[in-house]
């Protein structure tokens, strides 16, 4: 971003919107809400409204106070070549020549709290809002007395192989339907007739992923319009920035609007220029009448110009004239506290919340401030990790004017390394963006959503789709934007320890497949095949256990994680009964959303012990018995009990067509081609087959993966990028990368076909953002695999397609960064260090067939060249 100069003038639009967390906002000594970090600069300058350009941004794309991670490490000789040729390499940005005619055409900005779509219209603009606490209902009881009478019958007719029969009456275990993620509403700037007559061939649009800008520009009879947006998480803020090259050039009317019950109006006075919408979300999805979290949004307009005129219009809008710049403010807040309490009951005044703050940023920042704060905010995660990726020939690819859009369309034909690129950051940006320390989860669509209902309720899913959407934040070096999610992992545990008890009369906690901002952990209301599912909280503490492996954070494992996990594992220790052969076995038991044939020739869902249960209740007893080793607790009760059950859980078993058996006996299912990889999950994201310890499964997962096909959604298309990296197949995982370059039609979608919308959201579809999120981990996975004693180097490198390259600022198990470089398919040089061990970290590191045993001091750089000799130490 650069500075503007004369004759430039600019209008500036600062949306600032307030979430409901437990707490105050503080900005610089005001109160502040829990959970968001105070600022680290001054807010003491006042902002300025006067006549002439509010500050603009600092060339550069801003500061940041301490070096970026990724570039903590200096590759030497051929290594720095590449390097080198980051300058001739395409943006990271998402570029349009037109206005979005889709809300998949449209910009997706936020700081994980708040997010926006940017449409760019050139005569109407549209910011479409969302901020994360808004959904429908309220506290709700997830318990169902009745379930224990159908958990028996359900239990003796899967003893009795009545499949089919157990299928219809698991359908009395399930509960009541989640509750629906809402949107806020729209910011409509309605521009004077003169846009209409735009100037179409100078139109752009773009969203900068280093920055976390987006930008339009376009041309009206010969004066030259820019706007600038982003979210500022330091201060919770939304900004437009719009400048133009003549005085006076900026008219518009401002009105807000929602789908959602509400009211609104207008006040203009000699010190305030407000628009006040207020709002409610439906108290549950049957009673749209019932109230619910109630919301309110405050517009404040500031203008400059000695012509400049602001009036109301209607009553309801602002009307803006002969403006040199302006500045709006928006500011929104809601009754919701946390998941137990009743919004009415929570003592919030949306309104009352939304004009203080409203005055709090108006007397404590300027415009530049505000976007020096995001960018230092923004960059210090975003520039942790980098990737560059060549073919090996000299491309100019995504240079010029072209398009994203049209750089997917003809990415089977050029196969550009740069968009891969693109995508692994848009990826983490979209993380970013989505979730930060303070917010609610990441649900199905992130933050972004244009309906009242979305697809699939925008709730989050835990029988993969929530776990993908923080794939990335370990091996991608964003561990912070983890932290909502164990937030919520701790919501669930409460509410999942009444359903446990009544329902299945169990100790500890559980949580099934769809839950919702109120921690719903009951099955949902729907048939067995999908809902009847009780390992959804099981997964999750996967991510516990794996936080502290990266991490190595052993006051998280003690107070955070353990707890959670010695709950989950009471859970699973009291639904183990035992079964056929001495073995311990789940009942019922299903494979997410898949069906089978049978012995009776009837459809089924419901049986016993599906590979997948048995996959994750052996990663949740590993990690809690390394956990108790640790924290010095293996002599307690409940690990003493999972030692004892780990050798009775069934094996794996491989089918009479080689493939890995998805269920306990080898039935046969119909769907070959089924989108879900369930059985699968003992090779990703666990840890139970691998190459190394367990051929004969690896080899039957690959048979299983070819089984499967290669057609799908996107988050399908992502998961077997990530097993068949796992797999050290690099062709195959690369044939997932291509499967995923394929530009969709919104008008024309097609069921489960997978591809990229034109703003490189991935397609279910409809868009569900766990693939988006799930990329970068799976890239990275490709290029560095790790366990706590190993690091595996380019195990699954595509050699012919990414010739060259390098990844800067990736993170291993055991607390380590790496950066490694590669040339003609070939390691060239890697960093290794750690900046947060207080011991030294033995590694052996594996490249080909060679292993190298390496010492990592903590607060030390080592170099290693392609042999993995260690040929440079270096401080941090």
């Amino acid at each position: 971003m650069t500075a503007l100069s004369p004759p430039f003038v600019s209008i500036t639009l600062i949306l600032f919107l307030s979430a409901s967390f437990t707490g105050s906002l503080y900005l610089s000594g005001l109160p502040r809400r829990r959970g968001l970090p105070t600022p680290a600069l001054s807010l003491q300058t006042q902002l300025r409204i006067s006549d002439g350009v509010p500050p603009a941004a600092p060339a550069g794309g801003g500061r940041t106070g301490l070096a970026a991670e990724a570039n903590y490490w200096d590759p030497t000789a051929a290594a720095a070549e590449l390097e080198a040729q980051e300058s001739k390499r395409p943006p990271l940005k998402v570029r349009f020549r037109e206005p979005a005619k889709h809300w998949t055409d449209a910009l997706p900005i936020g700081n994980g709290r708040l997010g926006a779509m940017v449409w760019g219209g050139v005569a109407i603009e549209t910011l479409q809002l969302n901020e994360d606490t808004l959904w429908t209902g309220t506290p709700g009881n997830y318990t169902n007395p009745d379930a224990r009478r159908a958990l028996s019958a359900v239990r003796k007719l899967v003893e009795d192989g009545q499949f089919a029969e157990a299928t219809q009456e698991a359908t009395h275990l399930s509960g009541l339907s989640s509750n629906a993620y809402q949107l806020l509403g729209d910011v409509s700037i309605e521009f004077n007739g003169s846009h209409l007559s735009y100037d179409g061939g100078s139109y752009t649009r773009e969203l900068d992923l280093d920055t976390a800008t987006a930008t339009v520009k376009y041309s009206v009879n010969n004066v030259r319009f820019t706007r600038e947006y982003f979210v500022s998480h330091p201060d919770q803020v939304i900004v437009m920035k719009y400048s133009s090259s003549r005085d006076g050039s900026i008219s518009f009317t401002a009105s807000l609007n929602s789908k959602l019950y509400i009211d609104s109006y207008a006040i203009v006075n000699s010190t305030t220029n407000h628009l006040v919408l207020r709002g409610r979300c439906p108290g549950s999805r049957t009673a749209q009448s019932s109230e619910g979290i109630r919301f309110a949004a405050v517009l404040d307009v500031q203008v400059g110009g000695k012509d400049a005129v602001v009036n109301t219009l209607d009553g309801k809008k602002l009307s803006v004239k002969n403006s040199n710049w302006a500045v709006l403010v928006l500011d929104a807040s809601s009754s919701f506290s946390n998941p137990f309490t009743e919004p009415s009951e929570s003592g919030k005044d949306p309104t009352a919340a939304a004009i203080h703050n409203i005055g709090l940023v108006r007397r404590s920042s300027s415009y530049a401030e505000l976007l020096a704060r995001h960018l230092d905010d923004y960059q210090a995660l975003f520039r942790r990790a980098s990737i560059q990726l060549s073919d090996g020939a000299s491309s100019s690819g995504g240079a010029g004017n072209v398009t994203t859009a049209e750089r997917v369309g003809s990415f089977r034909d050029d196969e550009d390394p740069s968009l891969v690129e693109l995508l692994f950051q848009y990826g983490r940006y979209l993380l970013i963006t989505s979730s930060r320390p303070g917010t609610q989860v990441a649900n199905l669509q992130g933050i972004w959503n244009k309906d009242i209902y979305p697809p699939w309720d925008g709730a989050p899913h835990l029988n993969i789709n929530l776990q993908m959407n923080y794939w990335a934040s370990l091996s991608c070096n964003l561990r912070e934007c983890q932290e909502p999610l164990f937030d919520y992992i701790s919501s669930l545990s409460v509410n999942g320890q009444k359903t446990a008890k009544v329902n299945y009369g169990a100790d500890g906690w559980v949580a099934h497949q769809v839950s919702d901002i109120w921690a719903k952990t009951s099955p949902d209301q729907g048939d067995a095949v999908w809902a009847i599912w009780p390992m959804g909280g099981a997964w999750l503490c996967t991510h516990l256990w794996e936080h502290y492996t990266y991490t190595m954070d052993t006051d998280f494992l003690e107070f955070k994680a353990y707890p959670l996990m010695e709950g989950c594992t009471s859970f699973l220790l009291d639904w183990l009964i035992q079964g056929r052969d001495g073995y311990l076995e789940t009942n019922p038991s299903t494979s997410p959303e898949n069906t089978f044939t049978a012995p009776d020739g009837k459809s089924a869902s419901v049986s016993y012990s599906t590979t997948m249960d048995m996959a994750i209740i052996k990663e949740v007893f590993s990690a809690i018995v390394s956990a108790a080793e640790i924290l010095g607790k293996k002599e307690d009760a409940i690990i003493k009990r999972v030692v004892a059950a780990q050798p009775r859980l069934p094996p794996y078993r491989v089918s009479k067509d080689g493939s890995l058996m998805e269920w306990a006996e080898d039935f046969v299912y119909p769907e070959t081609h089924h989108r879900h990889l369930s059985h699968l999950f003992g090779l990703f994201p666990g840890h139970t087959i691998t190459v190394e310890q367990t051929p004969n499964l690896s080899t039957a997962a690959n048979c299983t993966l070819h089984k499967r096909g290669e057609d799908g959604p996107g988050w399908s298309t992502v998961w077997k990028m990530a097993l068949w990296a796992r797999l050290q197949s690099s062709d195959n995982a690369y044939r997932m990368v291509q499967q995923l370059f394929n530009l969709v039609n919104p008008d024309n979608e097609g069921d489960y076909a997978g591809g990229l919308y034109s703003n490189l959201f991935m397609a279910h579809p409809p868009f569900q953002i766990d693939a988006n999120l799930g990329f970068p981990g799976a890239v990275a996975e490709m290029i560095v695999q790790s366990t706590m004693q190993d690091i595996h180097l380019l195990p699954a490198l595509p050699r012919d397609k990414w010739v060259n390259g390098c990844a800067k600022g990736l993170r291993v198990r055991g607390g380590l960064t790496i950066s490694i470089c590669w040339t003609k398919g070939d390691l060239h040089e890697l960093g290794l260090w750690s900046n947060h061990q207080r011991s030294t970290n033995i590694r052996t590191l594996h490249y080909r067939g060679s292993i190298v045993t390496a010492s990592i001091y903590p607060g030390s750089i080592y170099t290693f060249n392609m042999k993995l000799e260690c040929v440079r130490k270096q401080s941090i």
